[in-house]
């Protein structure tokens, strides 16, 4: 399969014991207050990623799709820097969306997964 540093166009789960299917997770934090700016969002929504996985004693490599959705192409940059080393190595698939809006207007990121161990 073609793979790049950021994304693979597909990855094959040949054997597993389980499924998570993650749903969108934003960037605010545990005490409800969303990051100021893309950065902080995108840090905010890989933990909350990662506190699901953890929940399912899951992390980062388990991860086998990944979908992206920003509010703004101009965020596509200082996203990709901010969350830069949380996909694993090769990357999972993943697809990247522009949307209009997310479910608050202060949110400027979400993400959604899908893991398989």
């Amino acid at each position: 399969m073609v793979s790049s540093d950021a994304y693979s166009h597909g990855v094959e789960v040949t054997s597993f014991g389980r499924m998570l299917f993650i749903s969108g997770q934003v960037g605010i934090g545990g005490d409800g207050i969303p990051g100021q700016d893309i950065r902080e969002q995108a840090e905010l929504a890989i933990g909350n990623l990662n506190k699901v996985l953890a929940g399912a004693d899951m992390d980062m490599n388990d991860i086998v799709k990944a979908t992206i959705y920003l509010t703004d192409e101009g965020l596509i940059g200082p996203f990709m820097e901010a969350g830069a080393g949380f996909l694993p190595t090769p990357p999972p698939a993943t697809t990247l969306v522009i949307v209009k809006a997310l479910a608050s207007p202060v949110l400027l990121v979400e993400i959604e997964a899908v893991a398989a161990r």
